[in-house]
């Protein structure tokens, strides 16, 4: 199984970024897949998560109405969109598997990616 998270990247505050989460290793449409991000000093945090096999989404408040998560099956990629984005969006973001169809717990996730580093300047 592999992860592979691209599109990170210095942006003005708010401006847009779009993350891709590339996975290969495993049939993507059985498992959720998950963002989430992380600052140095804080514990890592849950972005927001899809199912691969019906759609369904979830977001966390901090991002509801700004970020959009998207699946490409086909690809076997999942993408990020973030919109409007603010100083406090900034950490390093990871993308990882879920052991199930649904659900967006940390603790349900056993694969993830590297990271890759959004930074937004103000």
């Amino acid at each position: 199984v592999q992860l592979v998270e691209s599109g990170g990247g210095l942006v003005q505050v708010g401006g847009s970024l779009r993350l891709s989460c590339a996975a290969s290793g495993f049939t993507h449409d059985d498992y959720a897949i998950g963002w989430f991000r992380q600052v140095p000093g804080k514990e890592r945090e849950g972005v927001s998560c899809i199912s691969n096999s019906d759609g369904t989404t979830y977001y966390a408040d901090f991002v509801k109405g700004r970020f959009t998560i998207s699946s490409d099956n086909a690809k076997n990629t999942v993408y990020l969109q973030m919109n409007s984005l603010k100083p406090e969006d900034t950490a390093v973001y990871y993308c990882a598997k879920s052991l199930y169809a649904v659900g967006c717990y940390e603790y349900e996730y056993d694969y993830w990616g590297q990271g890759t580093q959004v930074t937004v300047s103000s």
